[in-house]
This record gives structure tokens, C-alpha cells and sequence, in this order.
């Protein structure tokens, strides 16, 4: 897969953060909760695998 560029949202909801990845060419988007003191590096890392896997799973199935 070629290397695009990832956008990453992070929204408090209480005690969790919502981190969403977004890829800037397709659209897809790929979210994931964590409790809200945790580093957003790691969120932003988890979130961008979780991205990774739904557009190879997505290519694949296509």
C-alpha cells in the first residue's frame, strides 16, 4: 500500500477519547475508544493501524 496521508480526531467523551483516523484520498474513516489519559500518540497509532487494515480489507474485497 503507498503511503497517503492520515488525519487524526481526537473527541473527550467523558472518562474516553473517541481517536478516529481518516485517509485523505478515500474518505474511510476508522475509529477507536481509549480511556482519556492515555498518551494520543498511542490512540493516534491504533487508530491509524485500525485505518490500515479496513483499506486492505476493503481492497481485497473489491
Amino acid at each position: 500500500m503507498t503511503e497517503r496521508e492520515i488525519y487524526i480526531e481526537f473527541v473527550v467523551q467523558g472518562n474516553f477519547v473517541k481517536a478516529t483516523a481518516i485517509d485523505s484520498a478515500s474518505g474511510t474513516e476508522a475509529s477507536i475508544m481509549g480511556p482519556a489519559g492515555a498518551p494520543r500518540s498511542t490512540l493516534a497509532e491504533a487508530a491509524a493501524r485500525k485505518l490500515k487494515y479496513v483499506l486492505e480489507k476493503d481492497k481485497k474485497g473489491a
